[in-house]
């Protein structure tokens, strides 16, 4: 049942495969409560949706995901630290933030197709659990409540980043008008 990311990923395939997500659950049961994607989640949940996902293992500075590309999956941060970086309109690489156990990144892309809007790189060693948008399927096609709950958790996610992100944007443009 275990369905790996995309065979085309670049980015995957230079990262330590460390099998199915069923081999971590433990970890991730931990996370329950403490992960904010998890949240709802049971634990059978959880057992279930580990079938689903690949584990991998990325070393200091090495790119998860890459700025542009078209990846087909979004992640869960099991152990260590991603920072997040965007090319501005100049080139340069600029520090957004950075995120650790619990944190989901990759989203937008696992659900819309659309390239990724930044680079993401390990701090420390880190790892980390793959969800693909054919294991999304899968799940819907299998197990629908879960399913379900997922799709649901991924839409109040993004709309909560939409928001603050919105807030944001409205504090920088009162800031720029009092200038």
């Amino acid at each position: 049942m275990t369905e790996n990311t995309s065979s085309s990923n670049y980015v995957l395939r230079q990262l330590v495969s460390l099998g199915s997500a069923s081999s971590m659950v433990e970890i991730i049961l931990k996370m329950l409560g403490h992960a904010q994607f998890f949240d709802d989640f049971t634990m059978d949940d959880i057992v279930m949706l580990s079938k689903f996902m690949a584990v991998y293992r990325a070393e200091p500075g090495q790119t998860i995901i890459r700025e542009g590309d078209h990846d087909d999956y979004m992640l869960f941060i099991l152990q260590g630290r991603i920072s997040i970086v965007k090319t501005d309109g100049n080139g340069e690489r600029r520090a957004m933030t950075s995120v650790g156990p619990g944190a989901t990144l990759g989203e937008m892309s696992m659900i819309d197709g659309e390239p990724r809007f930044a680079t993401c790189i390990a701090i420390d060693t880190t790892t980390i659990a793959v969800f693909a948008r054919d294991s999304m399927v899968k799940i819907i096609m299998e197990e629908p409540a879960l399913g379900s709950k997922i799709l649901i958790k991924l839409v109040t996610l993004l709309s909560q980043r939409l928001r603050e992100t919105s807030v944001s944007l409205l504090q920088h443009l009162e800031r720029s008008n009092t200038v």
